[in-house]
């Protein structure tokens, strides 16, 4: 039988016992609300340091980090994209910070991944939407590598731990 890649869960994300979680960013790398700003409370200063020197990031890209006080040795940082209607490349932005997040992943050889709802809090991305770009981007990539052995997609509230369950489901 055939072992299962992908898993489920709701809760939060800085507590997660993987060697690699991704951080929805903003383009400044230096911490800031929902997510992002829980990851740099939970790591502690030195990620600020670290992240001072990577001189920020693109939008669609990914850099990485040490995980400091995080149980994850790793911190992916992407740059989701803002939601302006769909009209502004939205969609394959958003493609690319998971696609760029597992390449170095992989690249890195890590085998326990795991990420946020990327662009969904005040970024403004419909959350169905992009749960659907994270499930089929995802399963893509792990259809043709073998790193990272095992993705894990942790959602914070029950509608959205629904629409990524509907999904995996399928």
């Amino acid at each position: 039988m055939k072992r299962q890649r992908v898993e489920l869960i709701n809760g939060d994300i800085t507590r997660m016992d993987v060697e690699a979680i991704v951080n929805a960013a903003n383009n400044s790398l230096l911490g800031g609300g929902g997510v992002d700003g829980a990851i740099h409370n939970a790591a502690g200063a030195d990620l600020l340091a670290e992240c001072e020197k990577l001189k920020g990031c693109e939008t669609g890209q990914s850099k990485i980090t040490g995980g400091y006080r995080l149980k994850a040795r790793h911190i992916i940082h992407t740059v989701g994209p803002v939601w302006h209607g769909g009209c502004r490349d939205e969609h394959s932005l958003l493609a690319s910070c998971y696609q760029t997040s597992l390449a170095l992943a992989k690249e890195k050889r890590i085998k326990t991944l795991a990420f946020p709802g990327i662009s969904t809090g005040v970024y403004g991305f419909p959350k169905d939407l992009a749960a659907l770009i994270a499930v089929n981007e995802t399963k893509r990539f792990l259809d043709k590598h073998s790193y990272p052995e095992k993705v894990i997609f942790v959602t914070f509230g029950e509608d959205n731990y629904e629409i990524y369950r509907k999904l995996l489901e399928q």
